[in-house]
């Protein structure tokens, strides 16, 4: 699984983000900062402070914004490209 969700409870932006993701039928792993500390110090090695922060490969995109949507669409591609 490449695409990662990092996130912590009661945040409806990573809900947001989360179901983005789900429309497109992506496939990702969820990281709880709450429930896993190491997970927050992860996220700030990427260089943001709060979540969600979605990552895929090398690039990481804070929040619900257009640069996740152009993400998932480069994920989704290479996905496909892998299917073929």
């Amino acid at each position: 699984m490449s695409l990662l969700v990092y996130t912590t409870n009661d945040c409806v932006e990573c809900d947001f983000v989360k179901k983005a993701l789900d429309a497109n039928d992506m496939a990702y792993e969820v990281r709880n900062v709450r429930e896993h500390p190491a997970y927050q110090q992860e996220v700030e090695q990427l260089g943001f402070l709060g979540v969600p922060v979605t990552v895929y490969k090398e690039e990481a995109v804070k929040g619900m914004v257009p640069e996740l949507e152009k993400l998932i669409a480069k994920a989704k591609a290479e996905a496909t490209e892998t299917e073929a």
